[in-house]
C-alpha cells in the first residue's frame, strides 16, 4: 500500500508520519520516506531545492519532478513490489500546491508533467489541514527555516487553499484536522485508514 501525507510546512507530517510507520509496523513491512531527496543520492538536490539559489519556478518544478522519478524508481516501486507498505511525506499533492498555487504555474501543464512520469500513484493521502498562522507558529518554534517556509504569510495561504481545492477534487484525499492535539490527529488518521481497510 502507498500512503502520502500532505500539508503546508508545520502541519505535523513529519510527527505523524513516524507514529505511523511505528503503528502499522507491527503487522508488516514499512518504508518510511519523504520529498524532496529521499533516494539515497537525493541529499544534494534536496539542499538544492530547499536551501539553494534557484531563480526560475519552472526550474523548480522540473528539479521537483526529476527527484520524484528518481525516488520513485530507487525506493518507493522497489518497495510496492516487495509487498510493502510505504509512507511518503509529499509527493504529487505538494507540487501541485507549493508550485501550481503558490507560484503560480500552469496546472495544466504540471500535472502533464507529472503524467509524463508516469509515477506510481497512492492509495490515499492523508491532507492535515490547520490554520497557516499555527502552522508558521509551530515551524519558527522548531528554528531555522527553508527558503519555502520563508515566503511572505499570503504564499503559505495559496498553499493552503491549494490543499483544499484538491481535496475537494478526489476521494483519494482525506481531511485530517491538524489543529488538534497530538494524540488526537493520530486518532483521526488510524481512523480513516481504518475505514479504508488499513489493519492496525
Amino acid at each position: 500500500m502507498f500512503i502520502t501525507l500532505e500539508g503546508i510546512d508545520g502541519c505535523g507530517k513529519s510527527t505523524q508520519a513516524a507514529l505511523l510507520a511505528n503503528l502499522l509496523a507491527e503487522r508488516r513491512d514499512v518504508v518510511r520516506t519523504r520529498e524532496p531527496g529521499g533516494w539515497p543520492e537525493g541529499g544534494a538536490l534536496r539542499e538544492l531545492l530547499l536551501h539553494g539559489g534557484l531563480c526560475g519556478s519552472w526550474t523548480e518544478v522540473l528539479l521537483f519532478v526529476a527527484d520524484r522519478c528518481e525516488h520513485a524508481s530507487k525506493v518507493i516501486l522497489p518497495a510496492l513490489r516487495r509487498g510493502e507498505t510505504v509512507i511518503c511525506e509529499r509527493y504529487n499533492d505538494s507540487t501541485l500546491a507549493y508550485q501550481c498555487w503558490g507560484r503560480g504555474l500552469d496546472r495544466e501543464k504540471v500535472e502533464a508533467l507529472i503524467d509524463w512520469c508516469g509515477l506510481p500513484q497512492p492509495e490515499v493521502t492523508l491532507w492535515f489541514d490547520l490554520p497557516v498562522e499555527l502552522a508558521l507558529s509551530r515551524r519558527a518554534s522548531r528554528g531555522g527555516c527553508d527558503r519555502f517556509e520563508a515566503q511572505e504569510l499570503a504564499f503559505h495561504r495559496r498553499i493552503a487553499q491549494g490543499f483544499a481545492e484538491l481535496s475537494r477534487e478526489t476521494g483519494r484525499i482525506v481531511r485530517i484536522d491538524g489543529a488538534q492535539s497530538e494524540a488526537d490527529v493520530t486518532e483521526q488518521m488510524v481512523n480513516a485508514l481504518r475505514q479504508r481497510g488499513v489493519q492496525f
